[in-house]
């Protein structure tokens, strides 16, 4: 496993120009939803509810508005992908996997958290099926859930991006020119310089911060 790790991550090196933008966010709103639903959610439907699946569904709605970071590289080709499958990082004990959520953006926050533990789970248990671990059109490595603040993680090949989330924490923040403590997080965007430039790069990590901090959709 090692081996085939090391070869994927020098390949992605060797093959694109990896650039990481970082992007602060508030998640105080997704916060106090999840704080306030959290307990039902893991009686009602067995699971614990997370940051990551409100972060996948923001991506999804991202992805829509910008489908250049939907796409791979193929030779001089660039392939734009009708599906959004999201590529989930899970940490083994000797290594990683990334399961794949197919046509997530068809899913609720409910459906993303229902997937993300279900793949998790069978990853660790090594019962994925080979389809499950192939076909993902962008990818997403949640760092946070072990304490990270921020880093910059490699591209998942074919893709042209990967997202990393950092660990949501309290910290004084100034809104409207008074300190408020507010729930913050960090976004970090590596992606591929060849295909997609700063601004865009930009603008999409932004259009995923949009929605966390305002989030309105109701979960349960």
């Amino acid at each position: 496993m090692r081996q085939k790790i090391a070869e994927h991550m020098v390949f992605s090196k060797h093959t694109s120009a990896h650039v990481t933008t970082v992007h602060k966010v508030d998640m105080t709103k997704v916060a106090k939803l999840r704080d306030k639903i959290k307990g039902n959610f893991q009686t009602q439907y067995g699971f614990s509810l997370t940051f990551l699946p409100f972060v996948l569904r923001a991506t999804c709605a991202a992805l829509r508005q910008y489908p250049i970071l939907n796409a791979s590289i193929e030779g001089t080709n660039i392939i734009y992908h009708r599906d959004i499958n999201l590529g989930i990082a899970v940490a083994l004990e000797n290594g990683l996997i990334v399961p794949v959520i197919r046509n997530a953006d068809e899913k609720s926050v409910v459906g993303l958290a229902r997937s993300i533990s279900d793949l998790a789970a069978r990853a660790r248990s090594r019962q994925l099926r080979p389809d499950e671990v192939k076909d993902g059109t962008f990818s997403i490595t949640n760092f946070g859930s072990f304490g990270s603040v921020f880093a910059t993680p490699v591209i998942n090949q074919p893709q042209v991006a990967i997202l990393g989330v950092g660990s949501v924490e309290k910290e004084p923040v100034v809104v409207d020119d008074a300190i408020a403590i507010r729930s913050m997080a960090y976004l970090a965007l590596t992606f591929d310089h060849r295909l997609v430039d700063g601004a865009l790069a930009d603008q999409f990590t932004g259009r995923i911060k949009a929605v966390l901090q305002d989030w309105s959709e109701e979960v349960i």
